[in-house]
């Protein structure tokens, strides 16, 4: 007879959908200025049980947080396994450019630029160690690179975030040009007012 396995409790379901919503609201004004109120009318839910799902607003952040660093995880693995175990450096490749695709969704990337400004925050500070220390390991592991190899590769990832969050694909000015030379990203989706260069050198 085949087992049925038991589905997840309604409190576990509505804690991710929760998470989800979370992200793109954290996303759009950072940790200090999102009320919880603004969450739970998001996921379509009282405050009061967003309150019974986690513990208070910094838990609900660092959840969240933690959900991004899982999204992350899962398109590293996916980029080494379209490389095919091909060479370290071939794997390092294809899987920055899954991160690429990635942090297309500016909600992911913006997550994590304004987890950074209230790293001052210890568990935010401690969310953000655990998600770097899991992307560096598994960087290790999937691709067989070596220190100095997966540095770069962090580093570029820092440069993705960079060049995602100000736009500089749509900059037309040699300082944007040399941020963004050699680097390949999802176009972002049109904005009302598109940034411009102050001016070539």
């Amino acid at each position: 007879m085949e087992r049925i396995e038991p589905a997840r409790s309604t409190a576990e379901a509505r804690r991710a959908a929760v998470i989800e919503r979370a992200v793109a609201v954290f996303a759009r004004n950072g940790y200090h200025a999102t009320p919880v109120a603004d969450v739970a009318a998001a996921a379509g839910i009282s405050q009061a049980y967003v309150f019974r799902l986690f513990d208070g607003k910094l838990g609900l952040f660092t959840a969240a947080l933690e959900h991004c660093y899982a999204r992350i995880a899962d398109a590293l693995r996916k980029g080494a396994d379209k490389a095919g175990g091909g060479s370290p450096a071939e794997v390092l490749e294809a899987m920055g450019d899954a991160y690429a695709d990635l942090i297309a969704d500016r909600d992911l990337l913006m997550m994590q630029v304004h987890a950074q400004s209230v790293a001052d925050i210890p568990e935010v500070l401690a969310a953000m160690r655990r998600g770097y220390a899991a992307v560096v390991s598994l960087t290790y592991t999937l691709s067989g690179a070596n220190r100095d190899q997966v540095q770069h590769f962090m580093a570029m990832g820092q440069l993705c975030h960079l060049i995602a969050a100000l736009d500089l694909d749509s900059v037309d000015a040699t300082w944007a040009r040399t941020l963004t030379k050699g680097m390949r990203h999802v176009p972002t989706p049109p904005r009302s007012t598109r940034a411009s260069g102050q001016g070539d050198t």
